[in-house]
């Protein structure tokens, strides 16, 4: 039957797809248009558990200037204290105009962490500090399976309608 064909092929997408990284979301701010040292800083985040991602972005003080040298590093410890900080170097990004790094970090667990941000230049630096909840990325490959399971009920029903009203179309021909 051809029904059959279609539930075949969408398993087999469904068991084909790669698992997509992320959590459930767009980045958040955890940190805006604070002032660290000679920088106006915002600091943006994907808390995953796995790799989460932090988004630091750079503006002058007004009148000012930012320094080319510039620095960045994140650490990471959770709030119960069970591992010690670890820190990580964040990337340049290119961006029109904009000075932005770019971190990843690794988030063992699903809890409340410690975000401590580092910011070096021969202009000057500084730190910072936040907390940020770690969450898991979703369910993976089975997230579209959850998602469409809606839709697919929703076609079931109208084959089974369409079914039924067949058949009884055929009763009435026939009869």
């Amino acid at each position: 039957m051809m029904s059959h064909k279609y539930l075949a092929a969408s398993l087999l997408l469904i068991g084909c797809s790669t698992l997509a990284s992320g959590h459930n979301g767009p980045p958040f701010a955890i940190i805006e248009n604070q002032r660290i040292g000679p920088f106006v800083v915002a600091l943006w985040t994907h808390p995953d558990v796995g790799v989460g991602t932090f988004f630091v972005i750079l503006d002058p003080p007004p009148g000012g200037t930012l320094p080319k040298d510039v620095k960045v590093e994140i650490g990471v410890q959770p709030v119960s204290g069970r591992l010690p900080e670890v820190r990580y170097a964040a990337q340049r990004e290119d961006l029109r105009g904009q000075m932005q790094y770019d971190a990843q970090v690794n988030f063992d667990a699903d809890e409340l962490w410690k975000v401590h941000l580092l910011l070096h230049s021969a202009g000057g630096g500084g730190e910072a500090y936040s907390t940020v909840e770690a969450t898991p990325p979703g369910l993976g490959r089975w997230d579209l399976l959850w998602f469409a399971a809606p839709f697919v009920g929703a076609g079931f029903l109208w084959f089974k309608v369409a079914t039924k009203r067949r058949n009884l179309l055929r009763k009435a021909r026939a009869g």
